[in-house]
């Protein structure tokens, strides 16, 4: 056995526990009752040959923390209250510092005479969708003490697949009867995500898990149990277990049109500009009826965009053939520069998430300019002149929804340098369950939190800022939004703007004289903390090079893909 340098207690122990556990969380306001529909919210999904219910109860089985008290530690959880007919695939963990507000999925075979059994495929198998495993095997146990923790692998039947781990306090094998096993077809690879849990030397590892394949038509859908091993884990690497794959091609559990509308008015997020701000975002209409141009390459002159976007080049790859421009005249132009607060409005595109289990509500916002970049150098802030900007910024921030209760389960910031998933419990709210976005000064990245973030070289303090702050100058996207695409209700649902078709660049390229600004801030400082501009170039984000005009929402990784993180 491998020891642990963990403090662990017995579920039963008599002493008192030093480690405090866990409460449960609730979103700040009660959800309401969705509008009538298919079968959103209603706390079971089907996924072709099997239906799933997500479990939210949990029983503690075994907790650890560092000796050194460098980390809050871990609890591994079993899931308790399993209706009747349904079986869980494994156990759950997650840190002791956050609100236990996780699941695992429970499943059960649908009849074959249920009316109505979608798969997208002929199974000509006899084979049972579940069954339980053969036997376990111990991957890893604890000698330390008493309350001891043993982490079991199911051993499936031939064709068949593990999705989970099994632990107890006890070296004793659980039994075959705790969870089930289900038939390889119906899986899908999956791959680590977080790092839960890691001894030294990182000779145990638990991680939480994902399915490789994420995005608007994936199939793989999250079981919410966690892997762990001995052993070295390589990105490309296939783990032990699996992730459940939704054969229901009709994704019966995703929200239809009244039903977005009460998700979007429920959870709207408003979204506080910087109270320095003087780059605001507008409506792509109002950028358009104001002046801006689309010049066509080989031409001088740039054409007036219709008020709807009519005349913009549809369809097509972002070939560089054409791009948006500020209008030609001064006044114009710093008119149209800085925007209009009291025309924007989000831009939503709604699609599945996790094989339809979720629901990805992408909230889109145009800014008709970005601003100049903020540089940090140690304690020295020093504003931009011209590096940093570009015409036409789009960003973006995520509400996903989970399709079984309709409750909001985290939301993704979209900034420069990635992003962040954040989770429900870790949200500012207003008005009930409207989260708060911070948009950055000039960069409009999101933050869920307001304050100074550095992108570059953090350790040494170096690098551009992004400025996030409360201010009077708002939009909330509750009651100012459209809804410019929702691909899986069908034809003619939601009728897509033609701009949303528009792949090219909504701004000019950009290339910066960084080498000149830079010589200048170096001249203002100290002799000893100077660097070479050559190493500068290193440390600092490449958008001190220059700028690609940015392309519209259709046209980036996310509108078919998950989000970056």
């Amino acid at each position: 056995m491998l020891g642990c340098e963990c403090f662990c207690w017995h579920e039963h122990a008599d002493v008192e526990l030093p480690l405090l556990q866990p409460q449960p969380f609730s979103l700040p306001s009660a959800i309401p009752e969705w509008p009538l529909g298919q079968g959103f919210a209603t706390g079971k999904i089907n996924l072709g040959e099997l239906e799933v219910v997500k479990i939210t109860k949990f029983e503690r089985v075994w907790s650890c923390i560092s000796l050194r008290g460098k980390e809050k530690g871990v609890t591994f959880y079993k899931p308790v209250g399993i209706p009747d007919g349904f079986f869980c695939f494994g156990y759950y963990c997650q840190p002791n510092d956050q609100p236990l507000r996780g699941y695992v999925l429970a499943a059960r075979e649908r009849e074959p005479s249920t009316p109505e059994v979608y798969c997208d495929y002929d199974s000509d198998t006899d084979f049972p969708a579940l069954r339980k495993p053969v036997n376990y095997l111990l991957v890893w146990s604890t000698d330390y003490g008493d309350g001891c923790g043993f982490f079991w692998l199911p051993n499936p039947p031939l064709g068949y697949k593990a999705l989970g781990i099994v632990v107890t306090d006890t070296p004793d094998e659980p039994n075959v009867e705790e969870v089930r096993c289900v038939r390889e077809d119906l899986t899908e690879t999956c791959e680590i995500m977080d790092t839960l849990l890691a001894t030294d030397a990182n000779t145990f590892q638990v991680w939480t898990t994902r399915p490789c394949k994420r995005g608007m038509f994936c199939k793989g859908v999250s079981v919410g149990t966690f892997f762990c091993c001995t052993y070295f884990v390589s990105e490309d690497q296939e783990l032990e277990i699996a992730c459940l794959k939704n054969l229901d091609p009709s994704l019966h559990a995703m929200p239809n049109l009244n039903q977005i509308h009460a998700l979007i008015k429920h959870y709207g997020a408003t979204v506080f500009f910087h109270p320095n701000e003087d780059c605001m975002p507008s409506s792509v209409q109002w950028f358009f009826k104001n002046g801006a141009l689309l010049y066509k390459d080989g031409k001088l002159k740039g054409e007036p965009i219709n008020y709807s976007g009519s005349n913009l080049p549809g369809g097509g790859t972002n070939d560089g053939a054409f791009w948006i421009d500020l209008p030609r005249d001064d006044n114009a132009r710093k008119n149209v520069r800085n925007g209009n607060l009291e025309s924007a409005e989000l831009y939503v595109h709604v699609k599945p998430a996790l094989g339809g289990t979720f629901t990805d509500i992408v909230m889109w916002i145009f800014c008709p300019f970005n601003g100049p970049a903020n540089l940090k150098i140690g304690l020295m802030s020093i504003q931009m002149n011209k590096i940093g900007e570009h015409v036409g910024d789009w960003e973006h921030f995520t509400l996903r929804i989970s399709n079984f209760t309709g409750e909001l389960w985290k939301v993704y910031f979209s900034q420069h340098s990635g992003g962040e998933w954040v989770d429900a419990f870790n949200l500012e709210y207003i008005e009930g369950n409207k989260p708060i976005v911070y948009s950055s000064k000039h960069g409009h990245a999101s933050y869920p939190h307001p304050g100074t973030y550095l992108q570059g070289a953090v350790k040494l303090g170096i690098g551009i800022t992004d400025d996030a702050a409360r201010s009077k100058y708002f939009v909330d996207s509750s009651t100012r939004y459209q809804i410019i695409a929702a691909e899986y209700l069908g034809d003619g649902v939601v009728t897509e703007p033609c701009w949303v078709q528009y792949m090219r660049e909504w701004g000019p390229t950009i290339v910066y004289d960084s080498r000149s600004e830079l010589d200048k801030i170096l001249s203002r400082l100290p002799f000893f903390v100077r660097f070479s501009v050559e190493n500068i170039f290193d440390l600092f984000p490449t958008a001190l090079y220059g700028e690609e005009g940015p392309t519209g929402p259709k046209e980036k990784d996310n509108w078919l893909g998950d989000e970056r993180s």
